[in-house]
């Protein structure tokens, strides 16, 4: 028998499972974390499980250095803003894994809607969030950090760093202050694969992306997709409403 492509398994177990995909996350209150970083923060899922395992094994997502706690944080998020009407341009879902470090690739971008990855490459973090990982997060202008949670893309503009992408934080007090700080998406000559071994150069808290790729990205997922800047904080976890609502 014709051995079938992955996607096309992927997209026949949609069809059996009939239902959404959604993988829920127990409530991090019922999870043992610890003060500063959850140990092992692996969700639960209790529906749909084939069909989860699926997209994660099609994209050979643990391969390329996504873990599948991280992910299945971000499709919790992802789906929870679809119930809630909050995503104006659904499809798309990008992923900034900040428990790597940043001279690993670990920005992904995800078309959910075909099952595919679209994009694969660097972030940088703010650079008093750490040096080669990040480590301190803050939605305090001025701080120079990043800001962890879920994001809808804004508009386009064309500043300092040519073209680039607003992004509204919508998690209160976790990353609401993003538009105010300016956070946006850019792209950067300090980060990318000619930095090698060293680590990469930080941001004043935006999630630049290197230069000859940023133009295609900013394009790709401008205008109301989701951004999600992950980090096994165990504050964030427990506190964001997305994540536990």
């Amino acid at each position: 028998m014709k051995k079938l492509h992955p996607v096309s398994l992927l997209l026949l177990i949609f069809s059996l499972a009939g239902l959404a995909w959604l993988p829920i996350v127990k409530p991090a209150s019922s999870r043992t974390l610890s003060a500063s970083v959850a140990e092992k923060p692996v969700p639960e899922t209790k529906n749909n499980e084939a069909v989860f395992n699926a997209l994660y094994d099609s994209l050979d997502l643990d391969d390329k250095g996504l873990s599948e706690e991280a992910f299945r944080y971000a499709v919790r998020g992802y789906e929870h803003m679809l119930e809630d009407h909050r995503i104006e341009k659904p499809g798309y879902l990008t992923i900034c894994d900040f428990s790597r470090s940043s001279n690993s690739k670990r920005l992904f971008l995800i078309d959910m809607s075909e099952g595919k990855l679209v994009k694969y490459t660097y972030v940088a973090h703010g650079r008093n969030s750490g040096a080669e990982f990040a480590s301190n997060f803050s939605n305090r202008p001025e701080s120079l950090q990043s800001s962890l949670g879920f994001y809808i893309t804004g508009e386009t503009y064309i500043g300092q760093h040519g073209l680039s992408l607003r992004v509204n934080g919508i998690e209160k007090g976790i990353n609401d202050n993003a538009y105010q700080r300016a956070i946006v998406v850019h792209g950067a000559n300090y980060i990318g694969e000619k930095w090698g071994g060293s680590y990469m150069g930080r941001s004043f808290g935006c999630p630049a992306v290197p230069a000859a790729e940023s133009a295609q990205l900013i394009n790709t997922i401008k205008n109301g997709s989701v951004l999600f800047i992950y980090h096994p904080t165990a504050s964030y976890l427990k506190g964001s409403k997305i994540l536990n609502g």
